[in-house]
């Protein structure tokens, strides 16, 4: 059985029937997660949740430790994320409170540490689909089962934030064709690859972004509302994916390292050998 992370928001932990939670605290060669993580089961299926934000949402988009939170489900034996998150809609038919599952995503975000690979190696994963097809599979077949608005497929602009997209960036991500906007999955579908976990995003739509007529009338706490509400939506969906997923055979991400290491394997320092064992071991000793 699967081990299966889930990265979102504090509120995703209280799904009935999870037993067994406990925290589980880590450090990591990249510095500290976001929080500790949260540890149980459901219907006999390990599952690990993070949030993203910190516990009261007190961490930047741009000041999350992407790498140290991947490598801590790396380190806890994750071999499945799914990540949910709120989204901004860029077309008029992806609502507020429908959810997207997208199948690829266009990086504008210039200031993270999107890599495990620096300081002697070098390694260059495929991230022609970024998206695990097989988890965005059973996401899309769950939602519609349980009759929650679901659109699979679309491209997810991943935005520097904090800050909110100005006007004129709004119509040229709709220029674009973009289908949705963001400012967190990018950087985690990156590093998730390069540790060889599948992920997929499950996004919830609050908000048409700046480019709509309605934007005007659009407050944060109609954002927070809707936000809320999804939560349990995604919840319901979580409860219900979470078992299959744990029942996959094999990932396509789970080799996505064989070919992709290019640095002599006795150039690479010792250090960065042992701290990057548990994502590299199986293929350099």
């Amino acid at each position: 059985m699967r081990k299966v992370g889930v990265i979102g928001g504090s509120g995703l932990y209280n799904i009935e029937g999870i037993t067994g939670l406990k925290e589980v605290k880590l450090t990591t060669p990249f510095g500290d997660p976001s929080d500790t993580y949260h540890c149980g089961a459901l219907e006999g299926v390990e599952v690990v949740f993070l949030p993203r934000h910190g516990r009261g949402h007190r961490i930047s988009p741009r000041d999350i430790n992407y790498r140290a939170n991947i490598y801590g489900m790396k380190h806890l034996g994750v071999s499945a994320i799914i990540s949910v998150s709120a989204c901004g809609s860029l077309k008029e038919e992806l609502k507020p409170m429908d959810f997207v599952i997208p199948d690829q995503f266009i990086d504008r975000a210039v200031d993270r540490r999107s890599t495990f690979f620096s300081d002697g190696i070098v390694a260059h994963v495929s991230l022609a689909d970024p998206f695990c097809p097989q988890l965005c599979d059973i996401l899309e077949k769950t939602a519609k089962a349980l009759k929650i608005p679901v659109h699979r497929g679309g491209v997810y602009l991943n935005m520097e934030g904090p800050q909110f997209s100005t006007r004129a960036e709004s119509f040229l991500y709709r220029s674009w064709k973009m289908d949705i906007i963001g400012m967190t999955n990018a950087t985690e579908a990156k590093l998730a690859r390069e540790a060889e976990i599948a992920y997929a995003t499950l996004a919830a739509v609050t908000d048409y972004d700046c480019w709509h007529q309605t934007h005007e009338s659009v407050s944060i706490d109609m954002i927070i509302e809707y936000l809320n509400k999804n939560v349990g939506h995604a919840k319901s969906i979580l409860k219900a994916a979470i078992p299959k997923i744990a029942c996959v055979p094999i990932f396509g991400a789970e080799e996505a390292l064989k070919f992709a290491i290019i640095t002599q394997h006795d150039q690479i320092p010792a250090k960065v050998k042992e701290d990057l064992k548990i994502i590299i071991g199986k293929y350099i000793s």
